[in-house]
């Protein structure tokens, strides 16, 4: 009898989590074709250049692809793309800018799918030249002191070790996170946005938790910066766990009360979370308590056309709060789409 019973809860557990699983693996999909909905790329001013945010959501719904190893919709992600090998195309620019290079990631990613060797030069050539300049430390000159910057540059050095496993460029990323931790990070825990901007801004942290949970990832533990990082990364987590709102989201403004809830900052936030989660980075039952409601409340806020809601628009650093309670509240931004396929993408990982 008590066999019986056990095989019968065994057996309803697991048709939860398959149905579970499935429901991820279904909104995943749809958020990832989403982009093939868009009838325009997302280009800087100017007309060249393609722009960081739509890089991501494109890294990101390829990576969803190649979990649900739906090669019908890799193939048309990267066919929407076909044009970053055209030297002539307005996906690339040669603005030496973080925004810019980082552009990069994308060609690299395609380069670890297909082995497609100019996917992989152009990548290394917008890594390489973000260092070709350095300051007196041998930090890039790219640099600017944003938190924004911690993900672009970190994401793009990142990118081009993955894809060649040349160390330099974990060097890189690692020395220049070194560089920004101690400068930006507050005795709370979160990040100011930038220098005159004395703001927690929900995506700007957001960007820091992102790239905090993926370097860790491939971080030996006797790096050099390692438990400088890793000491970082894990104040953070524990700060956004006191600052979450009760219903699971974060505020734009995270540390003030009457700030409306983000979408963008809140995925990466609970990307983040639960990477570090999987990662065993994070001890206790906390983060995984705040990464489950987070997931929820972001789960909830996408529509039927797998666009995600209350996503902030791009957002420049200001010495003035108002500037970022008052900024716009779009559907469907890159900037949130990309890091709620993080999210989930990690959860169908493990």
């Amino acid at each position: 009898m008590k066999l019986t019973k056990f095989l019968i809860a065994l057996g309803c557990n697991i048709m939860f989590f398959s149905s579970v699983v499935y429901a991820q693996e279904s909104l995943a999909t749809k958020i990832a074709s989403n982009i093939l909905t868009r009838n325009s790329y997302f280009i800087y001013e100017g007309g060249k250049g393609l722009h960081y945010a739509e890089v991501f959501a494109a890294v990101a719904s390829l990576k969803t692809a190649e979990i649900l190893h739906n090669k019908s919709l890799q193939d048309s992600i990267i066919a929407r793309y076909h044009e970053l090998l055209d030297v002539n195309s307005r996906f690339i620019s040669e603005k030496s800018h973080v925004d810019h290079n980082v552009q990069a990631v994308l060609p690299l990613a395609i380069y670890k799918l297909t082995g497609n060797e100019d996917y992989r030069k152009l990548g290394l050539k917008y890594a390489d030249s973000q260092w070709a300049k350095t300051d007196s430390t041998g930090l890039t000159t790219q640099a600017r002191w944003w938190v924004d910057d911690m993900y672009m540059i970190g994401m793009l050095q990142l990118s081009a070790y993955r894809a060649t496993g040349d160390k330099k460029y974990l060097d890189r990323a690692s020395s220049m996170l070194a560089s920004y931790l101690p400068k930006l990070q507050q005795p709370n825990g979160l990040f100011l946005h930038g220098p005159g901007a004395p703001f927690y801004w929900c995506r700007g942290n957001g960007w820091v938790a992102a790239i905090l949970g993926e370097i860790l990832t491939d971080l030996p533990v006797n790096d050099p910066n390692y438990i400088l990082i890793l000491t970082a990364y894990q104040k953070m987590m524990e700060a956004l766990v006191k600052f979450q709102s009760d219903n699971g989201m974060w505020r734009q403004l995270i540390d003030y009360p009457y700030s409306w809830a983000e979408s963008s900052g809140t995925a990466m936030f609970a990307f983040s979370m639960t990477r570090g989660i999987n990662q065993g980075l994070l001890k206790g039952k906390k983060y995984k308590v705040a990464a489950n409601k987070a997931l929820a409340a972001i789960i909830a806020h996408v529509n039927k056309a797998g666009e995600i809601r209350e996503v902030c628009v791009g957002t420049n650093k200001m010495p003035d709060r108002d500037f970022y309670l008052e900024r716009p509240r779009v559907v469907g931004d890159f900037h949130g789409q990309a890091p709620l396929l993080w999210l989930i993408n990690e959860h169908l990982s493990h």
